[in-house]
């Protein structure tokens, strides 16, 4: 039976969620590799297999106020994977990618990032080199959201045959978070029969301890914490979660 406790003391409620978490833990520790040719052939096909890479930029991996050691630390792994799929037959690789302009609302919470002309909202070099990269479709998104103001929506129903979607790259419980239950939500209301799979070792997001966060007056954002919820309640709403693509 749900309930819901209002009287609790803080040790209490500490207490009462520490089943849960472990239960978290439990389940981010059982995530399962999946083979990326499997993913191809139930999608009938490469052509029917899209890569969407989430702010994968120079500005949150190693250039700005933004930059995180913890995203630049996924992007071998999404080189590897982005050389599989396209050896593998894939050509959709689909690049949402912050490209503010210098008086951005977003940045009251986040600061200035990623403004459009600069090298933090370029594409990160692992990537821009590989020999397929003029098959990147760059989005520009002034927003946290991969789908509002952007060309996103007209990408996907131009392309009606890419029926699994494979997300990676950052914020798990930001950008990634939105980007993946867009699709799945947009497949649910559309009647179509879609997967989105996000391959945990190739999302990741950054961490602002409580010391640190503290000392320079922002919000605490404990990344490992975030990470493992955010990944669950995708779960939750029906994308797959798995290990990795090998």
């Amino acid at each position: 039976m749900e309930t819901i406790t209002r009287e609790e003391k803080p040790t209490e409620r500490l207490a009462r969620f520490e089943p849960f978490l472990r239960y978290l833990v439990d389940w981010e520790a059982g995530l399962e590799a999946r083979p990326l040719a499997e993913v191809v052939r139930e999608a009938g096909g490469p052509g029917g297999v899209a890569i969407h890479a989430i702010d994968l930029t120079v500005g949150f991996c190693s250039i700005g106020r933004l930059a995180s050691p913890r995203i630049a630390a996924i992007v071998p792994a999404v080189e590897v994977l982005f050389r599989h799929a396209h050896e593998l037959g894939v050509e959709k690789f689909v690049l949402p990618q912050d490209s503010h302009a210098p008086d951005s609302p977003e940045f009251e919470e986040y600061g200035p990032h990623c403004i459009v002309g600069t090298e933090e909202s370029v594409t990160v070099p692992e990537l821009q080199s590989l020999p397929f990269a003029d098959q990147f479709v760059v989005v520009p998104k002034r927003s946290i959201s991969t789908a509002v103001g952007t060309e996103l929506e007209a990408w996907l129903s131009a392309h009606p045959e890419a029926t699994h979607h494979i997300v990676v790259g950052d914020c798990t419980d930001i950008c990634v978070y939105q980007h993946a239950l867009y699709l799945k939500t947009r497949a649910n209301a559309l009647g179509l029969e879609h997967e989105v799979i996000v391959p945990e070792e190739c999302v990741q997001t950054y961490d602002l301890p409580l010391d640190v966060a503290e000392e320079v007056g922002a919000t605490p954002h404990d990344g490992d914490f975030l990470h493992l919820v955010f990944l669950y309640h995708m779960m939750l709403n029906g994308v797959r979660i798995v290990r990795r693509l090998e």
